[in-house]
């Protein structure tokens, strides 16, 4: 079982999960391996000029950035942005593991901030306004903030009805309210809150007592 799995409580699933854009590598990997090989160069060239084995220095100067550069890849991996029914889950470090989650009850407001190159690699930034302590929550250069953002709006609008635990909510006995219920099962269908099994299961249930 995958560590955000364990993260689940009764009747929560995962609807959508991202991480970090590719790009984010490619700034560390300017700021440590090109300096390394232009470093490990010239540590070759003045070594030749002593007695001292150059390739010993060439490669403590290869290792210790390579090192880093390694280190930011596990943090990138291991840095993920969970979307469930219930709620939004940021979980980041290695061995060390730090957790925060909001409610999606508390959610108020979500704002997504593209530049034009972020518009052109699919990446932004998501800022989620909740009316707990922590306020403002940023996400940067998340990979695909439109689908996360959409799959986070249509979570929301779906805890209206009671749909974790596999009830459905008692229908008076009046036929039109059976029918309002079959179209709210069909639109959490549509919305992919309800999968295809879920909707059939809970369609022969409402129909049972039309």
């Amino acid at each position: 079982m995958r560590y955000e799995e364990k993260l689940l409580a009764s009747g929560e699933y995962i609807v959508f999960t991202t991480r970090q854009h590719w790009i984010v590598l490619w700034y560390h990997a300017l700021i440590n391996l090109l300096p390394m090989f232009v470093l490990a160069g010239g540590v070759v060239f003045l070594a030749t000029l002593s007695t001292f084995p150059p390739i010993l220095l060439a490669l403590v100067v290869l290792l210790l950035p390579l090192g880093r550069f390694i280190f930011m890849f596990l943090r990138w991996w291991n840095e993920q942005y969970i979307i469930t029914n219930r709620r939004v889950i940021q979980t980041e470090g290695i061995i060390t593991k730090r957790v925060i989650d909001s409610s999606l009850e508390k959610v108020n407001d979500v704002a997504l901030i593209q530049s034009i190159w972020g518009r052109l690699l699919n990446y932004g930034d998501i800022e989620i306004m909740t009316a707990s302590e922590m306020g403002v929550n940023r996400m940067q250069r998340i990979r695909d903030p439109l689908g996360f953002k959409t799959a986070m709006l249509n979570q929301k609008a779906g805890l209206g009805i009671d749909i974790s635990e596999h009830v459905i909510v008692p229908p008076s006995s009046q036929g039109s309210d059976n029918l309002q219920l079959l179209r709210q099962l069909e639109e959490l269908r549509r919305r992919g809150i309800l999968t295809p099994e879920e909707f059939e299961q809970k369609k022969r249930i409402l129909l049972s007592r039309l």
